[in-house]
């Protein structure tokens, strides 16, 4: 039987490893065996934390209307049982913009959604 030299694609594989290890502290972007257990490790995490980053917004998006719904004398819960009642379908995302770039136009919303 013939030798199979696997030299190449062996390389390539640890070389795609490394290059993703790049930046990484001592021995974690230089040796292969480290390397690999912390790129797995990190891509894990990445996975993870894409997932939470958009949990996270919605906390912080929560917060501030919960800030400037306070302002206008109601809680972010009274806020957002008004503001259904008054079908009024703003997401959390632009009412926490509104709260933060636009206050009379917030405020404004608050009063609609009161009215009801």
């Amino acid at each position: 039987m013939t030798r199979v030299k696997r030299g190449n694609v062996a390389r390539k594989r640890r070389k795609k490893i490394l290059k993703l290890a790049k930046g990484f502290r001592g021995s974690h972007s230089k040796l292969f065996r480290t390397a690999n257990q912390q790129v797995m490790k990190a891509l894990r995490y990445a996975y993870a934390d894409r997932r939470k980053r958009k949990r996270d917004f919605r906390r912080l998006w929560i917060t501030r209307i919960n800030a400037a719904a306070r302002l206008q004398g109601m809680s972010y819960s009274q806020l957002t049982g008004q503001l259904k009642k008054a079908n009024i379908q703003l997401n959390r995302k632009m009412l926490a913009q509104l709260a933060v770039l636009d206050p009379q136009a917030f405020a404004k919303v608050v009063e609609v959604a009161g009215q009801n």
